[in-house]
């Protein structure tokens, strides 16, 4: 099993064969961006070329990462937010785009997924050390300056501001598959045939093997991670899985997940994972996060929204759900 970010819980299997009868090779690097863990993998005519062009994806994520990280105080998402309440921020074309993609999915949500979300003030703890529930005072003070309808955009301007000091936003939930999905696009217009970018659990796939087969795509079962859920080939797509399933605490024989509803200051209940497919990583990671919040019932009320994903959910029960477009065979 591959462990990833503590929210997204992925395993995939990628049976290699470096070659082929079109002498293709496939080479694969392992590398921290972006806070967490990125695998890539390139097929290429040689293995000079297929390193090179790893290259270029680690400097074009590296690129995006010194734009939108909230955590380097030189970005431009860091400048927005230590100007919050004070002055709107210019911002690259790419980071506005973003942005205005963020709050369409905040107001599709309606606040499920927020991407003021980086605002909320930590009153649930998920190391052990919590012995009771936070009162309801802390958990409502906690989500005070989280709100996706504090933040003006400026379209003429290209600017982003944030009404209220003391808020901030993040692309935690959207920004690796938006990497992944903007890699996948350079690589394609260069000529490259086929590959992975998975970015700590937002993976964008295109192409095949060297052996002609297609890329196999693994969903382990929260409850037994030995053993697989489901196999799916993915030829060129993109697959995102959300998970709450490692981190979690029990009061009066509820459980309470890290992830946490920026709506209501309280952890989702429910689903132990959601795994959403489509076309474009940025939007799955999306769906998924949101639907995660949202519950079962909601997240395939919005899923449907989106007739291009499909998506397999577990319960915290161990139930499996599908969305009705979900065609892999389990």
């Amino acid at each position: 099993m591959l462990k990833l970010s503590s929210h997204k819980i992925l395993f995939f299997l990628l049976i290699t064969c470096c070659f082929s009868m079109h002498s293709q090779v496939l080479r694969k690097r392992t590398t921290l961006l972006m806070g967490g863990r990125f695998d890539i993998s390139i097929v290429d005519k040689d293995s000079l070329s297929a390193e090179q062009n790893i290259n270029l994806v680690i400097e074009e994520i590296s690129r995006i990462e010194s734009l939108i990280s909230d955590w380097k105080p030189d970005s431009q998402v860091s400048e927005v937010n230590q100007n919050a309440g004070i002055k709107p921020i210019k911002v690259d074309r790419e980071v506005f785009e973003l942005a205005q993609r963020a709050i369409k999915f905040s107001e599709i949500t309606n606040g499920g997924f927020d991407v003021s979300f980086a605002a909320l003030d930590r009153v649930w703890k998920f190391d052990g050390s919590m012995t009771e529930m936070p009162s309801a005072e802390a958990i409502k003070k906690s989500v005070e300056k989280v709100g996706y309808k504090n933040i003006i955009l400026d379209s003429t301007e290209s600017t982003i501001f944030l009404k209220l000091k003391g808020m901030k936003i993040g692309f935690g939930a959207l920004g690796e598959g938006y990497a992944t999905d903007k890699c996948r696009k350079m690589m394609l217009e260069k000529g490259i045939q086929a590959g992975i970018i998975n970015g700590s659990g937002d993976m964008s796939t295109w192409g095949k093997q060297p052996n002609g087969n297609d890329w196999k795509i693994g969903i382990t079962n929260p409850f037994n991670p030995e053993k697989l859920i489901a196999t799916v080939p993915l030829k060129q797509g993109a697959v995102t899985t959300s998970g709450n399933y490692e981190k979690f605490v029990v009061f009066d024989g509820k459980r309470y997940s890290h992830i946490i509803n920026p709506a209501t200051g309280y952890p989702a209940t429910g689903l132990c994972s959601v795994t959403v497919f489509g076309p474009n990583a940025e939007t799955a990671n999306g769906l998924s996060t949101s639907m995660m919040v949202l519950g079962q019932k909601e997240g395939l009320l919005l899923l449907q929204k989106f007739p291009e994903y499909s998506c397999l959910m577990i319960t915290d029960k161990g139930k499996v759900v599908k969305s009705k477009n979900f065609s892999y065979k389990l």
